[in-house]
């Protein structure tokens, strides 16, 4: 017997309301795991902190697409995160600069979410604050290798240039809230191209868990089960 019965069958509305509804839970988006954020010092009277949606709302000043970061693409003296990867199971370690404990690595066999943050002034400008994540910070990859190193967990919805002048110089400093693992402090001085570092965190209770690359073809299957019934329902 098929999945619907010829005799038991759902109308029309029915179908399509259950097909729907299954296409939008498969492919709803992640929520944004960036909680908040702001600035308690330096800066200018315009500083504030801003999470970025994607595609970008933040104004770039150069001629590229909304969606892209990295060499001079925001010239703002804004604090900015968004999220990247959300939730995914790691199968090798990955390393970082700073931690609750110093620099180490973010073991296999867990999830992780990814996080971008990133500090892009006109011109030299100081600026110190925080972020905020629904989730404890794991570590944090500042150094050029280490960023290159957790670029899978870049988001492919973003363009990222001039990676090779990525991580943080010695006047930069970035730690975890000793009041709260799930906040990140920053002490930026950035000029050209700006500061930019990665922050992992633990499984985010807000984001969803990944779906699996079967996902798709079930969303459609569903609907595809449900355009029978309708049919049968308005043939029978």
């Amino acid at each position: 017997m098929g999945l619907f019965s010829s005799r038991h069958h759902l109308g029309a509305p029915m179908a399509l309301a259950v097909a729907l509804g299954a296409l939008s839970l498969l492919s709803a988006p992640a929520h944004a795991v960036v909680t908040g954020g702001a600035i308690t010092d330096y800066g200018n009277a315009s500083s504030i902190f801003q999470k970025l949606s994607i595609p970008f709302d933040a104004p770039a000043t150069s001629a590229v697409d909304d969606s892209t970061v990295g060499q001079n693409t925001f010239q703002t003296p804004n604090l900015y995160a968004f999220d990247e990867e959300q939730n995914i199971f790691l199968t090798t370690p990955l390393s970082f600069d700073v931690g609750p404990a110093g620099a180490g690595q973010v073991s296999a066999n867990q999830y992780v979410a990814s996080h971008y943050v990133f500090f892009d002034p006109a011109g030299t400008l100081r600026i110190q604050g925080y972020v905020d994540f629904d989730a404890p910070i794991i570590g944090v990859a500042t150094s050029k290798d280490n960023l290159d190193a957790s670029d899978i967990l870049l988001n492919n919805l973003v363009t990222y240039l001039s990676p090779s002048l990525r991580g943080l110089e010695a006047n930069d400093s970035v730690w975890i809230d000793s009041a709260s693992s799930s906040r990140l402090r920053v002490d930026f001085t950035a000029s050209s191209p700006g500061d930019y570092v990665r922050v992992f965190t633990q499984f985010s209770p807000t984001a969803a868990i990944p779906l699996p690359a079967t996902a798709p073809l079930l969303a459609a299957a569903m609907c595809w089960f449900g355009l029978i019934s309708w049919r049968r329902n308005k043939t029978g």
